[in-house]
């Protein structure tokens, strides 16, 4: 009987590990990524990853690249031959969009380019088999691929608008001097657009991408409770940017424009990100607290 599992490569006489050593014997393809992806990833570095929409990107590449270090022993013990012809078509795809993206300044094709080159490389490497059972962090590091403005604007806008109802709702309720005509929000002297105040639905992306890594690390064994756990995270990032606005615009209210002006622009990220997970890891901690006490009641008793 023949099969097509290729044993995980035994450690050389060098002392190398078997992930060494395979990339190792495949140093070619491997430098060859480092050509296209180095430039890139400073290209990221200097134009996406500064600004709220891209600041998820230097996360995930660095627990990207643990995620993989850490399932390595798993990814070369499901090793297979791989499929020759798949491998080719993503490399040419790869490729063209790599040569369109960079000379034209479309960091997002050229991005994709680099990342769609890097999956066909892992393809050639360990199978379809071992990327199928470990698509996770293969997954997660397509979160480096910058998505448009004009995209994360159209996905956002009805989210935008809603916290921006709710907020002024909230706080015309309590008796503030607050309106909301179309994208900008008043409240007695003073104007914010929903744009600026809202700006935390920016990093929305980055939001799931940081959850999901918790989730697949905490929860990895149990899909059901992963997935229900992941279906929290807008309703979540949604929250966090309502009491976001909130204090954006009592801070305006009650220090003026450039004091509420000054937090919007040095606090946005951090406490986005930290409020949102804190609250995904809170809500964890709970559901796994009734999960336990609902499967003690139900255990049976033994005399």
């Amino acid at each position: 009987m023949s099969t097509d599992t290729l044993a995980a490569p035994k450690t050389d006489l060098g002392g190398r590990s078997p992930a060494l050593t395979l990339l190792a014997s495949h140093w070619p393809l491997i430098v060859g990524f480092a050509v296209l992806a180095i430039p890139t990833l400073i290209r990221l570095a200097e134009q996406s990853w500064p600004m709220e929409i891209g600041a998820h990107g230097p996360i995930v590449l660095a627990t990207g690249i643990w995620l993989l270090f850490h399932i390595r022993a798993e990814l070369l013990a499901l090793r297979t031959k791989p499929p020759v012809a798949l491998a080719g078509i993503m490399f040419v795809v790869a490729c063209v969009l790599y040569a369109f993206g960079r000379p034209y300044d479309l960091l997002a094709i050229e991005a994709l380019g680099v990342y769609l080159f890097f999956l066909a490389t892992a393809l050639t490497l360990l199978g379809l088999r071992s990327l199928l059972a470990n698509a996770f962090p293969f997954i997660y590091l397509g979160f480096l691929v910058p998505i448009p403005g004009w995209v994360i604007d159209q996905i956002t806008s009805p989210l935008r608008m809603f916290v921006s109802v709710v907020s002024t709702s909230m706080l015309s309720w309590f008796g503030y001097p607050v309106d909301r005509y179309g994208i900008v929000i008043t409240i007695a002297q003073y104007r914010l657009l929903v744009e600026d105040a809202c700006s935390g639905m920016n990093s929305l992306i980055g939001l799931v991408a940081v959850m999901l890594f918790y989730i697949y690390v905490i929860h990895r064994a149990s899909l059901r409770y992963a997935l229900a756990l992941t279906a929290a995270i807008i309703p979540i990032a949604v929250f966090v940017n309502i009491i976001r606005v909130l204090v954006l615009v009592l801070l305006t209210y009650y220090a003026g424009d450039a004091v509420a002006q000054g937090f919007l622009h040095v606090t946005t990220g951090l406490v986005l990100f930290a409020a949102a997970l804190g609250l995904t890891i809170l809500l964890d901690a709970v559901l796994r607290r009734f999960i336990d006490r609902r499967n003690a009641k139900g255990a049976p008793n033994h005399a």
